[in-house]
C-alpha cells in the first residue's frame, strides 16, 4: 500500500468520524443532507459485497467494515434518532437524476458484464456524485456550519489523495482503471469551488457563505 492511499483512507475515515461527532455532540442534524447520506451507505453496500466473498487482508476487511457500519449509523441519526432536526426542506436535491443515469452507466460500462462488477462500478460512479446533493443543500442556504465544512473537506482530500494513489500505481505497479480514475476525477473536480472557499474563509476563521 503506498502513501497516497493509507492517507486518502485516514481522510475518508476523518471525515465520516468528523460529521458522525457533529451530529451526536450537537444533537442535530441540521445542514447535513440525508439524501447525500444515503446514497453513501449505498455506494458502501454495493461496493464491499465481496466482503462474503474474498478476503485480502485484515486492513482492508476492518475498512469495508467501518464504511458500511458508520454510513448507516449516519442515516439512523438523521431519519431517527434526531429526525426532529433534519432540514428536510432545503434537501430537495432530486437523487434519481443521479441514480438513473449512474445505473445505465454501470450496465453499458463495466469491467466485465456480471452482477458484482456491475455493483462494484455503479457504486465507482454513484461515489462521484454523491455529494451534490449536501452541496446543493448547501448552495441553498447560502452557509454551512465550519464544521460540516470540515467534513466536505476532508472527504474532497480524501479522493485528491487516491488520485495520486492512481498515478503511483500507474507508474510503480503498471495498474490503471480508467473507470476509477476517471469518475474519482469528476468528484475531485466537484469539489474544487469548495476547496477555494474554505481556503479563503474557513481557514481564515470566516463561516462559509455561498451564493444562494
Amino acid at each position: 500500500m503506498n502513501i497516497f492511499r493509507l492517507t486518502g483512507d485516514l481522510s475518508h475515515l476523518a471525515a465520516i468520524i468528523i460529521l458522525l461527532l457533529k451530529i451526536w455532540k450537537t444533537r442535530s442534524c441540521a445542514g447535513i443532507s440525508g439524501k447525500s447520506q444515503i446514497l453513501f451507505a449505498l455506494v458502501f453496500t454495493t461496493r464491499y459485497l465481496d466482503l462474503f466473498t474474498s478476503f485480502i487482508s485484515l486492513y482492508n476487511t476492518v475498512m469495508k467494515v467501518i464504511y458500511i457500519m458508520c454510513s448507516y449509523a449516519t442515516v439512523y441519526l438523521i431519519y431517527a434518532k434526531f429526525k426532529a432536526t433534519y432540514d428536510g426542506n432545503h434537501d430537495t436535491f432530486r437523487v434519481e437524476f443521479l441514480l438513473i443515469p449512474v445505473t445505465l452507466l454501470a450496465i453499458l460500462i463495466n469491467h466485465a458484464f456480471a452482477p458484482m462488477e456491475i455493483l462494484w462500478t455503479f457504486s465507482i460512479y454513484l461515489e462521484s456524485v454523491a455529494i451534490l446533493p449536501q452541496l446543493f443543500m448547501i448552495s441553498k442556504t447560502g452557509e454551512a456550519e465550519t464544521i460540516t465544512t470540515h467534513y466536505l473537506f476532508f472527504l474532497g482530500l480524501y479522493r485528491t489523495l487516491y488520485l495520486f494513489n492512481w498515478i503511483w500505481r500507474f507508474y510503480f505497479e503498471g495498474f490503471f482503471d480508467l473507470i476509477a480514475v476517471v469518475a474519482g476525477l469528476v468528484q475531485t473536480i466537484l469539489y474544487c469551488d469548495f476547496f477555494y472557499l474554505y481556503i479563503t474563509k474557513v481557514l481564515k476563521g470566516k463561516k462559509l457563505s455561498l451564493p444562494a
